[in-house]
């Protein structure tokens, strides 16, 4: 690596923060200011130094970058569904960075009508994302959003699919997803806080009128609350779903009557959580009432639908996480967890002849898709492992036949899975619990502790880490690395449990065993400390900042993308999106018990002097979920702490918000940064 190159220096101006008689001095609080020349200066100039250290790898770069995109179909195309006479393709042709939403009328051999073309869309401008795209009952008009920046902030907009024209309707700073009404005139949409981007409204817009004569139909005073607006698969309802990480409330509207007024389905009550499916003349219930923690599948006529008139369908039960439902008519579908699997459950509305869908492999994941219809005997679902590429299935759930509509296509004629390893292992946390951690490696790989491993977790509000089938992943693995998700406390990985124990007062467990399955696959030899990294994203990346205050000695390297690391201070600003509903996940520091936990592991807050790993960390200018002066403070405060000579890159967007860049090839040109970091660090050189 070069010498003699001086990363930049930040200015301290120290901001004395002060609560509960605890004081904390921030030395660069004075980073939170986007309008600051001097803020992006110094953005500007980590950029620079990161450039400059890393020129020697540019051209290496490059051509992890074409080796990527040389395994990718670039001519490739979603599955068709059908949906109300028309069948819906979403489709890339080669060289360009942007998805073509077209449609076929009744056959998949009539003519394409192109809805809308992205990278038409795109040209001219640095991010691009559609979202919102809904199109009307009598197939006539499309209603659709558009992001330029990347905060998540859309403009709404209509178009004839019949003319091509845009209407003259504009609904400007929403938060893009919009319904119609079955009148084919009536738009239903949510916006935000114009300051903490919370989704707090629901507007009626009548086509022809102006935004500012939209109705307001709904307004979430409850600032720890998100709302959004949907259609039932049956068409028959509106629901507007307000939601915070706990609790749930739904109010419904017959769609034939979008100027009636929306009833309360249930009304909120703290700690339950509900989701409801319209079929014929009842709702079906999605639950943790009663202390149903892995979630109950209720009933209930639409003619009553408050919690008194419920009948269960399927009860709660201990060892399986219920996390969705697919209605047909002859059959329900049942997606559970179980031991960490995905499970898919076929149970005939007769009551006889109940199975469970057959998976074969060690880990895996499996998922039902685009299921539009009710009167069919076909079943569309998704599976991938971390060898077996994502495919899109046809199950006929009466003659149990199977057709594989789509495999993924992995390019470049190298690729045989038949090459790679997976394996499920179980890590052993310090107060017992068993984490399990899934695998794939090159068959030929010795455990030796030589192997170059990238440990990746995440680790909070639920979310389970599924395992996926990567075609870029396999440029690290075809040079020798073994890539690991640690499925930690936080996730939902071992059902609802899982999740509670890696939360709130909890919240330590997710580092803990984070930290204790690295530690059980260095004693396994599947790694050393001197080829052991470690990569999270957002809440992730909250992870990485702990993990390097705690072990830094564990790993050589930290890859910490957009990182949540300044845990205090973002909870205690309340102008900043996502914080309030964010009170039930991390605890309200405005309580002097949650304060003291969180600030005992903030990884700002904790930065001492003491030798970290190499670290690159990135981040987006326009980035709504974590601001970009968290990992910007984070990174000139390392500078000042750290005791060592590693590596400490800080790489800005300066053009996108917190899912990175916009094109497809875009984001391969971000990972190819990623890998050459690890490359380069294991002296890895083509």
């Amino acid at each position: 690596m070069p010498e003699n190159i001086q990363p930049p220096v930040v200015k301290i101006i120290p901001e004395k923060l002060e609560k509960f008689g605890n004081e904390r001095i921030d030395n660069y609080f004075w980073l939170n200011d986007r309008e600051n020349p001097e803020v992006i200066d110094y953005l500007n100039k980590e950029n620079e130094y990161y450039h400059k250290m890393t020129a020697h790898t540019k051209d290496f770069q490059k051509e992890l970058f074409e080796e990527m995109k040389g395994r990718i179909k670039e001519d490739d195309e979603s599955v068709p569904y059908l949906y109300n006479g028309y069948y819906y393709i979403t489709r890339f042709e080669t060289g360009k960075d942007y998805p073509i939403y077209s449609r076929k009328k009744e056959s998949l051999s009539a003519k394409e009508e192109i809805m809308f073309d992205c990278n038409e869309l795109a040209k001219g401008q640095s991010y691009f994302q559609l979202g919102g795209l809904s199109i009307s009952p009598d197939n006539k008009l499309a209603v659709y959003s558009t992001d330029t920046i990347g905060r998540r902030i859309y403009t709404v907009q209509v178009k004839s699919l019949e003319t091509n024209e845009i209407l003259e309707d504009k609904i400007e700073k929403v938060t893009g997803t919009a319904v119609w009404a079955n009148d084919n005139h009536t738009i239903f949409y949510s916006s935000q806080d114009e300051v903490t981007l919370r989704s707090d409204k629901i507007f009626k817009h009548k086509l022809g009128s102006k935004q500012a004569d939209d109705v307001l139909v709904y307004f979430e005073k409850d600032d720890t609350y998100n709302v959004e607006i949907a259609k039932s698969k049956s068409r028959k309802y509106l629901a507007i779903e307000s939601g915070s990480t706990l609790t749930t409330e739904y109010r419904i509207l017959n769609a034939d009557t979008p100027d009636g007024k929306f009833e309360i389905f249930q009304k909120r009550i703290r700690g339950v959580e509900y989701s409801i499916n319209h079929y014929k003349d009842s709702f079906y219930i999605l639950t943790n009432k009663d202390k149903a923690e892995n979630f109950k599948l209720m009933k209930t006529l639409e003619t009553a639908t408050s919690k008194e008139n419920w009948t269960e369908v399927i009860p709660h039960r201990e060892d399986v996480l219920l996390e969705d439902i697919e209605i047909f008519a002859n059959y329900l579908v049942v997606e559970e967890r179980s031991n960490g699997l995905n499970k898919i459950r076929i149970m005939p509305w007769s009551g006889e002849g109940e199975y469970y869908l057959p998976f074969e492999s060690e880990t895996y994941t499996a998922y039902t898709t685009t299921n539009v219809d009710f009167e069919t005997e076909i079943l569309r679902y998704g599976y991938q492992s971390m060898t077996t590429p994502s495919s899109v299935i046809d199950f006929n759930m009466t003659t149990k036949a199977k057709e594989i509509k789509k495999e993924q296509q992995v390019l470049g004629g190298k690729f045989d899975k038949n090459n790679y390893k997976e394996e499920r292992v179980w890590a052993t946390a310090k107060d017992g619990a068993k984490i399990p951690i899934s695998m794939v490696y090159r068959k030929e790989l010795k455990k030796d502790g030589n192997n170059p491993l990238l440990q990746y977790a995440y680790g909070s509000y639920g979310h389970s880490m599924d395992v996926t089938f990567s075609s870029t992943r396999l440029t690290l693995l075809d040079r020798g690395f073994i890539f690991a998700i640690a499925h930690i406390r936080g996730g939902e990985d071992l059902g609802r449990q899982w999740y509670e124990d890696g939360k709130l007062l909890k919240k330590k467990n997710t580092f803990t065993d984070f930290i204790d399955c690295s530690k059980f696959l260095i004693d396994q030899k599947y790694t050393s400390p001197k080829h052991l990294y470690a990569e999270g994203g957002s809440a992730g990346g909250l992870l990485m900042g702990v993990v390097v205050n705690l072990a830094p000695e564990l790993y050589h390297g930290i890859i910490a993308q957009v990182p949540f690391v300044d845990v205090i201070t973002t909870m205690l600003d309340d102008s900043i999106p996502l914080t309030t509903g964010e009170y039930d996940e991390w605890g309200n520091p405005n309580k002097k018990k949650y304060y003291q936990y969180m600030l005992s592991y903030s990884p700002y807050d904790n930065v001492k002097k003491q030798n970290y790993p190499n670290m690159y960390v990135s981040t987006g200018l326009h980035d709504s979920q974590v601001q970009y002066w968290e990992p910007a403070k984070w990174v000139a405060k390392l500078r000042t702490m750290k005791m060592d000579a590693n590596v400490l890159y800080l790489d800005t967007n300066m053009d996108a918000g917190h899912g990175g860049a916009s094109g497809r090839f875009e984001a391969i040109k971000e990972l190819a940064k990623e890998f050459s970091f690890l490359l380069d660090l294991e002296k890895i050189k083509k």
